[in-house]
């Protein structure tokens, strides 16, 4: 297949490299990934500033193109500009720090699989919990076959495939479960500074984690050692209560 491969972590990060050398055993790859690092930016695309695209070397030799923009942007512009025809599937990742319960909202990388999907492509977007790891292998070796399924299985158009994947080695992955984005959430709060000119910054911080205790939830499969894998949606819609609030009498 002919693949699009981005992520939000810039395309310098070595979560995108391992991606490219997997996927490029079976596949034509085409990177387009943001220039710099474009973390918890959400859905952003580049409206007001044109766009620039940056041909670029890994290693010695031409590894991809960086785009001075988001991810939903390098996947636009990928799928509408610089690829012809537009690519059979988009992945973006592989990010570091899992994409699970309301942290998929703010995430570029699954806004970059979103858009994607919003484009009429199918798309995955691929995570590991970790920030620091340097053991790509669980990702590396379930994606190809991921892939592999995605030729046979059509995906609704719209609808990605969120995936998180435990930090361990692929061979202590306890398998593959089908989740559902859960609740998991980040208590916050902001480390209140001064800089050396007695001007007042403000740092956001995570102060600790409420975890969802659903078997079923994204977070809680990779605490137990799974791959998580999400279907998810664009519609943002509470279609369970359309009819209830058509009763409300609304001023």
């Amino acid at each position: 297949m002919r693949v699009l491969l981005t992520n939000d972590d810039g395309i310098f990060s070595k979560g995108i490299e391992a991606l490219y050398f997997a996927l490029s055993q079976e596949h034509e790859v085409t990177v387009v990934a943001p220039e710099t690092e474009q973390s918890a930016v959400g859905h952003a695309i580049t409206w007001l500033d044109p766009l620039k695209v940056i041909p670029i070397q890994r290693n010695g030799s031409f590894f991809g193109y960086a785009l001075s923009g988001t991810p939903a942007d390098c996947a636009k512009i990928g799928i509408l500009e610089l690829m012809k025809p537009p690519p059979d599937v988009v992945v973006s990742g592989i990010n570091m720090g899992a994409n699970v319960g309301v942290n998929v909202i703010y995430s570029g990388t699954v806004s970059a699989a979103t858009e994607a999907a919003l484009l009429g492509v199918p798309s995955v977007a691929v995570s590991i919990d970790s920030f620091k790891t340097t053991d790509f292998s669980a990702a590396t070796r379930f994606i190809p076959r991921l892939l592999r399924v995605l030729q046979e299985k059509k995906l609704p158009r719209g609808v990605s495939l969120n995936v998180n994947v435990p930090n361990i080695p692929w061979e202590e992955v306890r398998g593959v479960k089908i989740t559902h984005q859960g609740r998991l959430q980040c208590v916050e709060s902001y480390d209140r500074r001064m800089d050396p000119r007695m001007h007042v910054y403000y740092w956001l911080t995570n102060t600790d984690i409420l975890h969802d205790p659903d078997p079923d939830a994204d977070s809680t499969a990779i605490s137990d050692h799974y791959i998580s894998v999400t279907p998810i949606h664009h519609d943002l819609t509470r279609h369970d209560i359309l009819q209830e609030m058509r009763e409300w009498k609304l001023p």
